[in-house]
């Protein structure tokens, strides 16, 4: 079941693991902050509302085969004739997939169908942005006789340099797009992580779960590690809203490791699962994150309820092929 679980996960598939397996919920973070004399930062029982509670913002990078990015001039008053890419925030009740094609079509009056998340973006107060890239189907592009307040026009763009940006944060995530539908075009001058797209699978909080992994030095086996709390699973901790992703990994990590957890990396994002409906129940989400360990398992132990087990060749070199660059969806966490 674990090697089944692992290779769902590195296929970008959501897996059968029930929220009440959560290791290191809220109330425990709480805790272990009160015992060492540090007062906490946030609620034990905060709940994601979409819109309220937590922010998810969908963003999409589209290509054609001239590499022109669509790109909307805005409407809103703050920034209004500045040029973006099609964005804006998941409205309750929608999955992200929904959201994106809503956005699109809104402010560029062009349809499309997902291929890929390209980074997913993370910042303190439960803000979370999605970038992903797809094809175009269908629709008529937005002319400025159609304004409205979604967007004043769409263009086709091959020199972002030649229109003002309302923000220059786009301009590397420009860049991933453009790789990645190069290589999509021609696949042996990259080599990119398969589709990962976000599966719909309900969630009532916001969740962080880990494969982490570990080499025996002795029989060279990879080891994943697994919790034995109620019943096996992958490692799995709620987010704390109000601090950034990177300081959630840091005490998770901790956690299960102590304070002197070895060196380790971090290098992305395998699966997103999330689902929205019904509205307001359901607003949560889970990021999994392959994290590897650089010293040998007989130098890294686990605390408390974790152990080491041992997985197939098979199963290992499915998790190797996905340590490469650009071979998981990079997490940016915005301090």
């Amino acid at each position: 079941m674990l090697e089944t679980k692992v290779l769902k996960l590195l296929n970008g598939e959501a897996i059968d693991e029930s929220e009440d397996l959560c290791d290191f919920t809220l109330a425990a973070q709480n805790e272990a902050c009160v015992a060492k004399g540090v007062t906490p930062i946030g609620p034990s029982d905060y709940v994601p509302i979409i819109k309220s509670t937590v922010s998810y913002i969908v963003l999409v990078v589209l290509v054609n085969s001239d590499d022109e990015v669509l790109m909307m001039q805005e409407a809103k008053s703050s920034c209004a004739g500045q040029w973006y890419l099609p964005a804006g925030h998941v409205e309750p009740g929608e999955d992200l997939h929904e959201a994106v094609k809503r956005e699109c079509l809104e402010e560029t009056g062009l349809e499309m169908e997902l291929n890929t998340l390209l980074s997913v973006e993370a910042a303190s107060k439960a803000w979370f942005r999605f970038v992903l890239t797809g094809t175009v189907t269908g629709g008529r592009l937005k002319t400025p006789a159609q304004a409205d307040s979604e967007s004043l026009q769409a263009k086709w763009i091959k020199d972002i340099s030649e229109v003002s940006l309302r923000a220059k944060d786009i301009v590397p995530i420009i860049e991933r797009g453009r790789a990645y539908n190069l290589h999509i075009r021609n696949k042996v001058r990259h080599q990119w992580h398969p589709s990962v797209l976000p599966t719909i699978k309900a969630h009532k909080k916001l969740l962080l779960r880990l494969l982490i992994c570990a080499k025996q030095k002795t029989d060279n086996k990879l080891h994943v590690l697994v919790s034995e709390k109620t019943e096996a699973h992958l490692p799995m901790c709620e987010i704390n809203h109000n601090r950034n992703l990177h300081s959630t990994l840091r005490k998770f990590m901790t956690e299960i490791f102590g304070a002197d957890v070895a060196a380790h990396k971090p290098h992305g994002v395998l699966s997103i699962e999330h689902c929205g409906k019904p509205e307001g129940t359901n607003d949560g989400f889970c990021v999994s994150l392959l994290i590897t360990f650089q010293s040998p398992l007989e130098d890294v132990f686990p605390i408390s309820k974790y152990n080491w087990t041992a997985v197939s060749s098979d199963c290992a070199n499915s998790i190797k092929s996905r340590t490469g660059r650009n071979m998981t969806v990079p997490l940016k966490v915005i301090c």
